[in-house]
């Protein structure tokens, strides 16, 4: 057991310890000196912030193999500079609702890194958004956007204001009133940003529109914006289509394919739908679906027809996942319970896991729920949703797990095609776009396998994924001095 998981352990309180792992794989390595203290500056420097910490410790473990070839990037504080944002804006979003009453949120950007193109990375609308949480999507945005070979740096935002059960004429006021601040610091060679959680057609749609106002300029500063007035085609799809494309590569390296595997989904999202409908197209049975009240499981399968009553039942009448239990006969809803110290949505036997929901929805209790029940495929359709101990089973355990930095990143891939069709004044067809998604998924896996093998642990895609991202923007800060 590493000494970085020795350290969590030893913050946590006596009963709640857990006992050291035994079997299920090659030990991972212990934590050098330099990437402990590391850690206890960024746990210092950066309070309040666990999502942050976990993220950046995930990286700094992966990062000590390269590290100990390289001296010249600990000498130029490559890894330090990376995990201190370029730029941090905070500002305030007044705006008044239906009844006529001055509503205040916060809206935040988080300007990462800009070393190999302009920051990239999505707004989320969502209660939970806070600086923390913002920081270490912004994080993982930098390496997930260099490993898609794309030129985009990486950046978050959004605010913590909460789109549902609001009126479209509240969310365009609030998205009006974001924008006029949010307009001073973005454009289409600086920040593209894009949607999240709570940011979808509607939302960028209007975010869009007070930034051409604003701004008296048509460009492609916003990803994922309509199809009539410069979005692409496959772009609301290619976060879940590329998660499965990414699977099927992993599957392929032991001979296999999705044909006639059951697959647990979480969330019922964008990104669930999508992965769902995919999962469909390659032969495999997706059986859940989830969102913040609770999830259903469907051992018969949820089928074309079924995913069309979701994607009706989401995002035109904006319900709850609970009525499809209604709607269809043989499945089960279970309500979530916050005193579960688990989520039993993971517990139904399956061979492949997508969660497709938020950070940190398995944990270590649930990765040995899954090895239990089968599972030995998981691809992260979500950012960063397995803790710090579910990533340790998953890797011992020595299953087909692709982090989401690399498993997720055909969402932002594809936003990056649709920049450079805005650039050209020009719109490539579906199957264009889809196979190019298709070539970036292959050429990130081979980059997580090959990353991996060169630096003496294959099979683990955590560590091909974040040294392969890693090499990329490091390489560019070493050229362009310290900056």
């Amino acid at each position: 057991m590493s000494d970085h998981v020795s350290t969590l352990l030893a913050e946590q309180k006596p009963e709640t310890r857990r006992e050291p792992r035994t079997g299920g794989g090659p030990p991972r390595r212990p934590m050098s000196e330099y990437v402990q203290s590391l850690m206890a500056e960024v746990k210092a420097k950066n309070p309040s912030e666990p999502e942050f910490h976990q993220a950046v410790e995930e990286v700094a473990d992966s990062l000590s193999l390269v590290l100990e070839r390289h001296p010249e990037y600990r000498h130029a504080k490559i890894l330090e500079r990376i995990i201190e944002p370029e730029r941090v804006v905070l500002f305030r979003v007044p705006w008044v609702d239906d009844q006529g009453e001055v509503r205040i949120n916060r809206g935040f950007r988080i300007e990462m890194n800009s070393a190999i193109g302009p920051y990239k990375g999505g707004l989320r609308f969502h209660p939970s958004v806070n600086l923390g949480i913002l920081k270490f999507l912004a994080f993982e945005q930098v390496f997930k956007n260099s490993l898609t070979t794309l030129p985009m740096g990486g950046g978050k935002g959004g605010s913590d204001f909460d789109p549902k059960g609001k009126s479209d004429g509240e969310v365009m006021r609030f998205c009006q009133s974001f924008m006029s601040e949010l307009y001073r610091h973005i454009g289409p060679n600086t920040d593209v940003p894009a949607g999240d959680i709570g940011v979808g057609g509607r939302e960028i749609g209007f975010l869009f529109g007070m930034y051409k106002k604003l701004r008296n300029e048509f460009t492609g500063v916003l990803t994922g914006k309509g199809l009539n007035w410069g979005g692409s085609l496959i772009r609301p799809e290619a976060t879940g289509y590329g998660c499965v494309y990414f699977a099927a590569e992993m599957l392929a390296t032991r001979g296999q394919t999705l044909e006639g595997k059951t697959c647990l989904v979480s969330g019922s999202g964008n990104v669930a739908q999508y992965t769902a409908e995919k999962l469909l197209d390659l032969g495999a049975k997706p059986v859940t679906f989830s969102d913040s009240t609770g999830y259903v499981y469907d051992p018969a399968g949820i089928d074309r027809e079924k995913l069309a009553w979701v994607m009706s039942l989401k995002n035109l009448r904006r319900g709850r996942i609970e009525e499809y239990a209604q709607k269809f006969s043989g499945v089960e809803y279970f309500a979530f319970d916050p005193k579960v110290d688990h989520n039993p949505l993971w517990s139904h036997p399956a061979d492949c896991a997508f969660p497709s929901a938020t950070q940190n929805e398995i944990n270590g209790k649930d990765a040995e729920h899954l090895l239990a029940g089968g599972v030995y495929v998981v691809a992260e359709g979500a950012n960063m949703p397995s803790t710090l101990e579910a990533v340790e089973r998953f890797v011992e355990a020595g299953i087909l797990y692709g982090p989401g930095k690399a498993a997720n990143a055909g969402g932002v891939a594809t936003s990056g095609l649709e920049m450079a069709q805005n650039s050209m004044r020009f719109s490539w067809t579906r199957d264009e776009v889809d196979n190019r998604l298709r070539l970036i998924m292959k050429s990130i896996h081979e980059a997580c396998v090959g990353t991996a093998e060169r630096f003496g642990t294959p099979g683990n895609y955590v560590n091909g994924a974040n040294i392969a991202g890693f090499l990329k923007v490091a390489d560019a800060m070493m050229d362009q001095g310290v900056v």
